[in-house]
């Protein structure tokens, strides 16, 4: 069986939103703050996938959330993540 990888920084519904822009900077506060205040990169994460995976089930019936999530796990099996870090793994391995 065959599954098409769908890009994480595409809309799983193949839209961009107009406010999408706004949305990225606020996370991009809440980040920043949880940096300056010590809060673990792991904790950090964890609370924002929480959060967003909240957002979605309010949104979303379950299996729309399941494919959101299985098509984030494609996008980092395809090396997106490692391309996002310029190409090193967190560990600083190559890709």
């Amino acid at each position: 069986m065959t599954r098409e990888v769908v890009s994480m920084r595409a809309d799983p519904m193949g839209e961009t939103p107009e406010d999408l822009s706004l949305a990225g900077s606020v996370v991009d506060q809440a980040i920043a703050t949880m940096m300056e205040r010590k809060i673990g990169p792991l904790s950090a994460a964890s609370a924002l996938l929480g959060g967003a995976i909240g957002i979605l089930s309010r949104s979303l019936d379950e299996q729309a959330v399941i494919r959101v999530l299985e098509n984030a796990i494609a996008a980092v099996r395809a090396g997106e993540v490692r391309d996002l870090q310029g190409g090193e793994a967190v560990d600083g391995r190559s890709a």
